[in-house]
Protein backbone atom coordinates (compact mmCIF):
# COMPACT_ATOMS: atom_id res chain seq x y z
CA UNK A 1 0.00 0.00 0.00
CA UNK A 2 2.92 2.32 0.80
CA UNK A 3 4.60 1.46 -2.41
CA UNK A 4 1.24 2.01 -4.19
CA UNK A 5 1.02 5.70 -2.98
CA UNK A 6 4.43 6.21 -3.42
CA UNK A 7 3.79 5.67 -7.41
CA UNK A 8 0.66 7.33 -7.30
CA UNK A 9 2.48 10.81 -5.10
CA UNK A 10 5.04 10.03 -8.20
CA UNK A 11 3.14 10.55 -11.28
CA UNK A 12 0.77 13.64 -9.70
CA UNK A 13 4.32 15.55 -9.63
CA UNK A 14 5.49 14.60 -12.80
CA UNK A 15 2.62 15.73 -14.81
CA UNK A 16 2.09 18.91 -12.06
CA UNK A 17 5.67 19.41 -13.15
CA UNK A 18 5.05 18.96 -16.59
CA UNK A 19 4.39 22.01 -19.20
CA UNK A 20 0.85 22.65 -19.83
CA UNK A 21 0.42 22.51 -24.07
CA UNK A 22 -0.44 26.31 -24.61
CA UNK A 23 -2.91 27.84 -26.99
CA UNK A 24 -1.38 28.99 -30.38
CA UNK A 25 -2.17 31.98 -32.06
CA UNK A 26 -2.30 31.30 -36.22
CA UNK A 27 -1.19 34.40 -38.73
CA UNK A 28 -2.16 33.34 -42.23
CA UNK A 29 -0.72 34.28 -45.09
CA UNK A 30 -1.75 34.30 -49.06
CA UNK A 31 -0.82 34.46 -51.95
CA UNK A 32 -2.13 35.80 -55.43
CA UNK A 33 -1.40 32.97 -58.43
CA UNK A 34 -2.20 32.86 -61.83
CA UNK A 35 -3.41 29.80 -61.63
CA UNK A 36 -4.89 27.48 -58.65
CA UNK A 37 -2.10 25.03 -57.22
CA UNK A 38 -3.00 21.57 -58.25
CA UNK A 39 -0.04 19.77 -56.33
CA UNK A 40 2.13 20.33 -53.25
CA UNK A 41 5.11 18.57 -52.03
CA UNK A 42 8.63 18.51 -51.17
CA UNK A 43 11.57 18.38 -53.74
CA UNK A 44 15.37 18.01 -52.65
CA UNK A 45 13.86 19.24 -48.74
CA UNK A 46 12.11 22.18 -50.35
CA UNK A 47 8.49 22.83 -50.26
CA UNK A 48 7.11 22.69 -54.23
CA UNK A 49 3.75 24.04 -55.86
CA UNK A 50 2.93 22.74 -59.03
CA UNK A 51 0.13 25.24 -60.49
CA UNK A 52 -2.61 24.20 -63.12
CA UNK A 53 -0.39 26.00 -66.13
CA UNK A 54 2.40 23.26 -65.16
CA UNK A 55 4.75 25.49 -63.75
CA UNK A 56 6.43 24.53 -60.31
CA UNK A 57 7.78 27.16 -58.22
CA UNK A 58 9.54 26.95 -54.00
CA UNK A 59 7.68 28.25 -51.00
CA UNK A 60 9.39 30.43 -48.67
CA UNK A 61 8.25 32.76 -46.39
CA UNK A 62 9.92 36.31 -45.40
CA UNK A 63 8.83 39.57 -43.16
CA UNK A 64 6.56 40.60 -46.58
CA UNK A 65 4.74 37.41 -46.64
CA UNK A 66 5.17 34.77 -49.32
CA UNK A 67 7.83 33.97 -51.65
CA UNK A 68 7.37 31.94 -54.89
CA UNK A 69 10.66 31.12 -56.78
CA UNK A 70 10.08 29.19 -60.06
CA UNK A 71 12.36 26.19 -60.57
CA UNK A 72 12.44 23.52 -63.30
CA UNK A 73 10.15 20.60 -63.83
CA UNK A 74 11.40 17.81 -61.73
CA UNK A 75 12.75 14.55 -63.55
CA UNK A 76 10.65 11.87 -63.43
CA UNK A 77 11.26 9.59 -60.47
CA UNK A 78 13.12 6.47 -60.47
CA UNK A 79 11.53 3.58 -60.40
CA UNK A 80 12.49 -0.20 -59.01
CA UNK A 81 12.82 -1.68 -63.10
CA UNK A 82 10.42 -4.20 -60.83
CA UNK A 83 8.46 -6.73 -63.38
CA UNK A 84 5.66 -6.80 -60.84
CA UNK A 85 5.50 -3.16 -60.62
CA UNK A 86 2.79 -1.17 -59.78
CA UNK A 87 1.32 0.64 -62.54
CA UNK A 88 1.00 4.44 -60.60
CA UNK A 89 4.39 2.66 -58.63
CA UNK A 90 6.46 5.41 -55.75
CA UNK A 91 9.92 4.18 -54.71
CA UNK A 92 10.76 5.68 -51.42
CA UNK A 93 14.19 5.67 -49.93
CA UNK A 94 15.61 5.55 -46.72
CA UNK A 95 19.82 5.72 -45.22
CA UNK A 96 19.60 3.29 -42.89
CA UNK A 97 19.07 -0.34 -42.74
CA UNK A 98 16.43 0.22 -45.61
CA UNK A 99 17.52 1.60 -48.57
CA UNK A 100 14.53 1.71 -50.74
CA UNK A 101 10.65 0.35 -50.34
CA UNK A 102 7.48 -0.33 -53.42
CA UNK A 103 4.40 -1.75 -53.27
CA UNK A 104 4.32 -4.47 -56.14
CA UNK A 105 1.99 -7.30 -57.36
CA UNK A 106 -0.66 -5.60 -58.74
CA UNK A 107 -4.40 -7.05 -57.92
CA UNK A 108 -7.96 -6.80 -58.18
CA UNK A 109 -9.17 -8.78 -55.39
CA UNK A 110 -10.45 -6.35 -53.34
CA UNK A 111 -12.22 -3.87 -55.14
CA UNK A 112 -12.47 -1.00 -52.66
CA UNK A 113 -10.68 1.90 -55.07
CA UNK A 114 -10.60 4.36 -51.90
CA UNK A 115 -7.47 5.49 -53.54
CA UNK A 116 -8.94 6.05 -57.09
CA UNK A 117 -9.16 2.46 -59.12
CA UNK A 118 -9.19 -1.20 -57.52
CA UNK A 119 -5.94 -1.69 -58.39
CA UNK A 120 -4.40 -2.52 -55.13
CA UNK A 121 -0.79 -4.43 -53.72
CA UNK A 122 -0.62 -7.81 -53.19
CA UNK A 123 3.12 -7.84 -52.33
CA UNK A 124 6.23 -5.51 -50.81
CA UNK A 125 9.58 -4.89 -51.81
CA UNK A 126 12.57 -3.67 -50.41
CA UNK A 127 16.20 -3.11 -51.31
CA UNK A 128 18.32 -3.29 -48.21
CA UNK A 129 21.87 -1.51 -46.80
CA UNK A 130 24.39 -3.51 -48.81
CA UNK A 131 22.32 -4.07 -52.14
CA UNK A 132 20.34 -7.00 -51.15
CA UNK A 133 16.51 -6.98 -51.81
CA UNK A 134 13.73 -9.14 -50.14
CA UNK A 135 9.76 -9.45 -50.95
CA UNK A 136 6.87 -10.17 -48.87
CA UNK A 137 3.75 -11.55 -50.49
CA UNK A 138 0.71 -11.90 -48.83
CA UNK A 139 -1.87 -14.04 -49.29
CA UNK A 140 -5.27 -13.69 -50.97
CA UNK A 141 -6.92 -12.72 -47.92
CA UNK A 142 -5.66 -9.12 -47.81
CA UNK A 143 -3.81 -6.65 -49.86
CA UNK A 144 -1.82 -3.37 -49.04
CA UNK A 145 -4.32 -0.87 -49.62
CA UNK A 146 -2.04 2.12 -49.37
CA UNK A 147 -0.18 4.18 -52.14
CA UNK A 148 3.62 3.95 -50.71
CA UNK A 149 5.49 2.25 -47.79
CA UNK A 150 6.64 4.58 -44.83
CA UNK A 151 10.20 4.06 -43.62
CA UNK A 152 10.38 4.79 -40.05
CA UNK A 153 12.12 3.75 -36.88
CA UNK A 154 8.83 2.73 -35.24
CA UNK A 155 10.22 1.44 -32.11
CA UNK A 156 13.48 4.16 -31.59
CA UNK A 157 16.22 1.25 -31.94
CA UNK A 158 18.06 2.96 -34.93
CA UNK A 159 16.55 0.17 -36.75
CA UNK A 160 14.15 1.39 -40.11
CA UNK A 161 10.79 -0.48 -40.19
CA UNK A 162 7.83 -0.31 -42.76
CA UNK A 163 4.86 0.97 -41.97
CA UNK A 164 2.02 -0.01 -44.20
CA UNK A 165 -1.89 -0.04 -44.25
CA UNK A 166 -3.02 -3.44 -44.76
CA UNK A 167 -6.42 -4.49 -45.73
CA UNK A 168 -8.57 -7.81 -45.26
CA UNK A 169 -11.14 -8.67 -47.85
CA UNK A 170 -13.46 -9.55 -44.92
CA UNK A 171 -12.89 -7.43 -41.89
CA UNK A 172 -10.93 -3.98 -43.70
CA UNK A 173 -8.07 -2.16 -43.08
CA UNK A 174 -5.30 -2.64 -40.06
CA UNK A 175 -1.89 -0.62 -39.50
CA UNK A 176 0.81 -2.95 -40.50
CA UNK A 177 4.37 -3.21 -39.35
CA UNK A 178 7.56 -5.13 -41.09
CA UNK A 179 10.70 -5.80 -40.18
CA UNK A 180 13.79 -7.02 -41.57
CA UNK A 181 15.24 -10.07 -40.27
CA UNK A 182 18.43 -13.00 -40.73
CA UNK A 183 15.15 -14.95 -42.60
CA UNK A 184 13.91 -11.96 -44.88
CA UNK A 185 10.45 -9.57 -43.99
CA UNK A 186 8.23 -10.76 -41.41
CA UNK A 187 5.14 -9.01 -40.47
CA UNK A 188 6.29 -8.09 -36.63
CA UNK A 189 2.62 -6.22 -35.01
CA UNK A 190 -0.93 -5.24 -36.45
CA UNK A 191 -3.09 -3.29 -35.02
CA UNK A 192 -6.53 -5.48 -35.20
CA UNK A 193 -8.88 -4.71 -38.27
CA UNK A 194 -11.50 -2.47 -38.52
CA UNK A 195 -14.44 -5.60 -38.63
CA UNK A 196 -16.04 -4.72 -41.83
CA UNK A 197 -14.41 -4.95 -45.82
CA UNK A 198 -14.18 -1.74 -47.29
CA UNK A 199 -13.68 0.49 -44.12
CA UNK A 200 -9.86 1.83 -44.33
CA UNK A 201 -7.58 4.16 -42.21
CA UNK A 202 -4.69 6.44 -42.76
CA UNK A 203 -1.60 6.84 -41.11
CA UNK A 204 -0.61 10.47 -39.73
CA UNK A 205 2.92 9.90 -38.31
CA UNK A 206 5.19 8.56 -36.17
CA UNK A 207 6.48 10.04 -32.86
CA UNK A 208 6.13 10.34 -28.99
CA UNK A 209 2.92 12.16 -29.18
CA UNK A 210 2.02 12.06 -25.73
CA UNK A 211 5.44 12.32 -24.03
CA UNK A 212 5.61 9.30 -22.25
CA UNK A 213 8.98 8.40 -24.11
CA UNK A 214 7.47 5.84 -26.15
CA UNK A 215 6.84 6.36 -29.81
CA UNK A 216 3.08 5.86 -31.05
CA UNK A 217 1.49 5.46 -34.55
CA UNK A 218 -1.11 7.77 -34.90
CA UNK A 219 -3.57 7.30 -37.57
CA UNK A 220 -7.10 8.33 -38.88
CA UNK A 221 -9.57 5.53 -38.63
CA UNK A 222 -12.29 5.46 -41.52
CA UNK A 223 -11.45 9.35 -42.54
CA UNK A 224 -14.61 9.13 -44.91
CA UNK A 225 -17.72 8.38 -42.01
CA UNK A 226 -17.20 9.98 -38.36
CA UNK A 227 -13.20 9.31 -38.81
CA UNK A 228 -11.47 8.81 -35.29
CA UNK A 229 -7.81 10.05 -35.01
CA UNK A 230 -6.27 7.25 -32.72
CA UNK A 231 -2.71 6.63 -31.07
CA UNK A 232 -1.31 2.75 -31.37
CA UNK A 233 1.87 1.23 -29.22
CA UNK A 234 3.83 -1.21 -30.42
CA UNK A 235 3.42 -3.84 -27.75
CA UNK A 236 5.08 -7.58 -29.15
CA UNK A 237 2.59 -8.49 -32.06
CA UNK A 238 0.48 -5.95 -31.75
CA UNK A 239 -0.63 -3.04 -32.05
CA UNK A 240 -2.74 -1.92 -29.01
CA UNK A 241 -4.82 1.26 -29.58
CA UNK A 242 -4.20 3.79 -26.55
CA UNK A 243 -6.40 7.07 -27.22
CA UNK A 244 -8.24 8.62 -29.42
CA UNK A 245 -10.39 11.78 -30.11
CA UNK A 246 -13.47 12.47 -32.68
CA UNK A 247 -14.07 14.80 -35.50
CA UNK A 248 -11.25 14.23 -38.10
CA UNK A 249 -10.69 13.15 -41.79
CA UNK A 250 -7.00 13.06 -43.88
CA UNK A 251 -8.29 11.76 -46.92
CA UNK A 252 -11.32 12.41 -49.66
CA UNK A 253 -12.67 9.25 -51.18
CA UNK A 254 -11.27 8.06 -54.53
CA UNK A 255 -8.45 10.46 -54.10
CA UNK A 256 -4.83 9.24 -54.45
CA UNK A 257 -3.51 11.77 -51.91
CA UNK A 258 -2.98 10.03 -48.63
CA UNK A 259 -0.70 13.47 -47.18
CA UNK A 260 -3.57 15.28 -45.85
CA UNK A 261 -2.27 15.49 -42.36
CA UNK A 262 1.50 15.43 -40.81
CA UNK A 263 3.07 15.17 -37.09
CA UNK A 264 5.28 18.39 -35.88
CA UNK A 265 6.13 20.59 -32.66
CA UNK A 266 3.95 23.86 -33.26
CA UNK A 267 4.07 24.45 -29.62
CA UNK A 268 7.60 23.84 -28.92
CA UNK A 269 7.41 22.01 -25.85
CA UNK A 270 9.10 19.39 -27.22
CA UNK A 271 6.65 17.29 -28.17
CA UNK A 272 5.02 16.67 -31.53
CA UNK A 273 1.65 17.57 -32.13
CA UNK A 274 -1.00 16.31 -35.01
CA UNK A 275 -2.10 18.36 -37.41
CA UNK A 276 -5.18 17.00 -38.98
CA UNK A 277 -8.01 18.44 -40.93
CA UNK A 278 -11.70 18.23 -39.13
CA UNK A 279 -14.38 15.74 -40.47
CA UNK A 280 -15.47 18.17 -42.79
CA UNK A 281 -11.71 18.41 -44.64
CA UNK A 282 -12.73 21.96 -44.20
CA UNK A 283 -10.82 23.42 -41.41
CA UNK A 284 -7.00 22.54 -40.21
CA UNK A 285 -6.96 21.53 -36.28
CA UNK A 286 -4.02 21.50 -34.62
CA UNK A 287 -3.60 18.74 -31.30
CA UNK A 288 -1.85 17.48 -29.11
CA UNK A 289 -2.18 14.27 -26.69
CA UNK A 290 0.88 15.24 -24.38
CA UNK A 291 0.70 13.81 -21.20
CA UNK A 292 -1.97 11.77 -22.02
CA UNK A 293 -4.01 15.09 -22.32
CA UNK A 294 -5.85 15.45 -25.49
CA UNK A 295 -6.02 19.13 -26.33
CA UNK A 296 -6.68 21.60 -29.42
CA UNK A 297 -4.03 24.04 -29.98
CA UNK A 298 -5.07 26.07 -32.88
CA UNK A 299 -7.76 25.79 -35.34
CA UNK A 300 -7.10 27.13 -39.07
CA UNK A 301 -10.87 28.03 -40.98
CA UNK A 302 -10.86 27.71 -44.79
CA UNK A 303 -13.48 28.49 -47.01
CA UNK A 304 -12.74 24.83 -49.25
CA UNK A 305 -11.75 21.80 -48.45
CA UNK A 306 -8.06 20.47 -47.91
CA UNK A 307 -7.93 17.93 -50.89
CA UNK A 308 -4.01 18.48 -51.47
CA UNK A 309 -0.93 17.56 -49.05
CA UNK A 310 -0.03 19.27 -46.08
CA UNK A 311 3.29 19.86 -44.66
CA UNK A 312 4.81 21.37 -41.85
CA UNK A 313 8.16 23.13 -42.42
CA UNK A 314 10.43 25.88 -41.29
CA UNK A 315 10.00 28.33 -44.05
CA UNK A 316 11.39 31.23 -42.85
CA UNK A 317 14.60 30.48 -40.45
CA UNK A 318 13.03 31.50 -37.27
CA UNK A 319 13.43 27.53 -35.90
CA UNK A 320 9.86 27.30 -35.58
CA UNK A 321 7.47 25.03 -38.50
CA UNK A 322 5.08 26.50 -40.51
CA UNK A 323 2.01 24.81 -42.39
CA UNK A 324 1.80 24.83 -45.98
CA UNK A 325 -1.64 24.21 -47.59
CA UNK A 326 -3.69 24.56 -50.48
CA UNK A 327 -7.58 24.55 -49.54
CA UNK A 328 -9.27 24.80 -53.01
CA UNK A 329 -6.23 25.46 -54.96
CA UNK A 330 -5.41 28.60 -53.17
CA UNK A 331 -1.82 28.73 -51.17
CA UNK A 332 -1.86 29.55 -47.82
CA UNK A 333 0.86 29.71 -45.12
CA UNK A 334 0.04 29.87 -41.55
CA UNK A 335 2.33 30.63 -38.69
CA UNK A 336 1.94 29.48 -35.23
CA UNK A 337 2.76 31.59 -32.14
CA UNK A 338 2.03 30.83 -28.37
Amino acid sequence: MVRAVFVFALLLSVLAAAPAARALDAREFGAELPHLVDWLGRIDGAVVIRLADGSHHVVGLDEQGITLSPRPEPLPPVGSSDPAAMPDEIVVTGENNIRAAWYRKPTERYGHAVLGDAIEAGGLALRLEGGYRENLDLTTEAVFEDRAPRIVDIDGDGVDEILAVKSYTRAGAALAVIETSDRGLRMAAESEPIGLPFRWLNPVGVGDFDGDGRREIAAVITPHIGGILRLFEWRDERLEPETEAPGFSNHAIGSPEQGLSTAADMDGDGIPDLLVPDAARRNLRVVTFSFGRFRQLAEVVNTDTIDLALLAQDLDGDGRREAILAPGGRLKVVVFKP
